[in-house]
């Protein structure tokens, strides 16, 4: 039986090496040096990000999200915007409420910060973060490919 008893809390010191799991997790194609300078980044420049962290009774951490405040965000109104960078529920721990959870203390972190818009995207083809993400109340705005090629 899944433990359905769950707090969403702010990121501790004691919570680095969890998050840092749960992570490559959600971004399994960035290397470990990646993840570590990213986190860094996140938690050093607590005025504008965010990590929530999804905690059972055990103390186990079982769901995270990152969120930012940016400058400009595509087909937002404002220049001051929430943004959920990444979201995270470990698989057998889906569909409690710890997703919506999360967000909703990220969108409630976003006004306390003045921002009157809450932005995110998904990759085309993850229909289950798209599902999540309308779930929730987000509506799509608009879709991206990115293209590259050699010129070698």
């Amino acid at each position: 039986m899944v433990d359905q008893n769950f707090r969403v809390r702010p990121i501790e010191e004691k919570d680095i090496s969890e998050w840092f799991r749960l992570r490559k997790l959600l971004w399994d194609e960035s290397s470990d040096d990646e993840h570590k300078t990213e986190m860094l980044g996140i938690y050093a420049n607590k005025e504008t990000q965010l990590v929530l962290v999804a905690e059972i009774s055990d103390g186990k951490l079982v769901g995270f999200l990152e969120a930012s405040i940016r400058p400009f965000v595509e087909d937002c109104h404002s220049d001051h915007v929430g943004y959920l960078e990444g979201w995270f529920v470990v698989p057998e721990y889906r569909k409690q409420g710890i997703g919506r959870k999360l967000v909703k203390a990220a969108e409630s972190w976003a006004r306390v910060k003045g921002c009157e818009e809450m932005a995110s995207d998904s990759e085309i083809g993850n229909n289950l973060s798209l599902v999540a993400h309308l779930n929730l109340g987000y509506e799509e705005t608009s879709r991206l490919v990115h293209l590259r090629k050699d010129l070698v």
